[in-house]
């Protein structure tokens, strides 16, 4: 049970495996007036850093579970970096499923709603950990323009065009399925760049270290193609926030 070695090389120096940069996560952070003793779990964590960050800075205490043994390695080892190995924990599991032992304060999926197929089925996995009144996160992409065209949807890395919609029609889904919106921080063209473009730079470095590995010939079609797809496409179509719910 893992991640594809793919991914895990392509993002393998990444603190953040989303289009939101540190001054966001803090921002984000701040934005939802946290308080020392709040609880949190985040499925699909990644890297660990919102927790790590918010144990720091806010006081919180918490639980994070993702597929990638890489990456909560990376996690656990950020929270000793950041001294809070004693208020966060990390754990190797599929994030899709997975329900805390006890409600907490907070549940997060930031970036990951393929853990319960889609918008709403990650929205009931994760009120299943939630405690009445608390707070919901959850990290989707939407249209930041209308694609013109299918070269357009697959150049910004999208399969299906109507997966997703507009920030309008996304914010509208959240109360459909009976949530308040409540807080946002959504992801500029910086913040993208910082999360795509710092990519290619692994997968170069990568390539020149491992020229015969059985991977060398995607990550070199990959490399061929995806700047000028996120030049074109990605970073004018396609947006991204994280959003914060409350049940009404």
């Amino acid at each position: 049970m893992d991640l594809p070695r793919s991914f895990v090389v392509r993002e393998r120096h990444h603190r953040i495996h989303n289009p939101i940069d540190e001054v966001k996560l803090a921002v984000l952070g701040r934005a939802l007036q946290l308080r020392p003793g709040t609880t949190m779990l985040d499925l699909a964590c990644g890297s660990g850093e919102m927790l790590c960050t918010w144990a720091r800075d806010h006081g919180i205490s918490g639980t994070g579970v993702d597929i990638s043994t890489v990456f909560v390695e990376q996690a656990r080892t950020r929270a000793v970096e950041l001294g809070v190995a004693g208020s966060v924990t990390f754990v190797h599991d599929d994030a899709a499923g997975f329900v805390a032992a006890e409600p907490v304060d907070v549940t997060a999926c930031i970036g990951a709603t393929w853990i319960g197929n889609g918008l709403p089925g990650t929205i009931e996995l994760l009120e299943r950990s939630l405690r009445p009144g608390g707070l919901m996160l959850i990290g989707e992409p939407y249209w930041r323009e209308e694609p013109p065209d299918e070269a357009a949807v697959h150049g910004s890395g999208i399969a299906n065009k109507n997966d997703y919609s507009d920030l309008p029609g996304l914010v509208e889904s959240y109360g459909k399925l009976g949530w308040d919106l409540v807080e946002m921080v959504l992801a500029d063209r910086d913040s993208w760049d910082r999360y795509v473009a710092a990519q290619w730079l692994t997968v170069r470095t990568w390539l020149d270290e491992n020229p015969d590995d059985e991977l060398a010939p995607d990550f070199r079609a990959e490399l061929d193609t995806a700047p000028l797809n996120y030049v074109r496409y990605q970073r004018r179509y396609l947006g991204w926030g994280v959003f914060a719910l409350r049940k009404r």
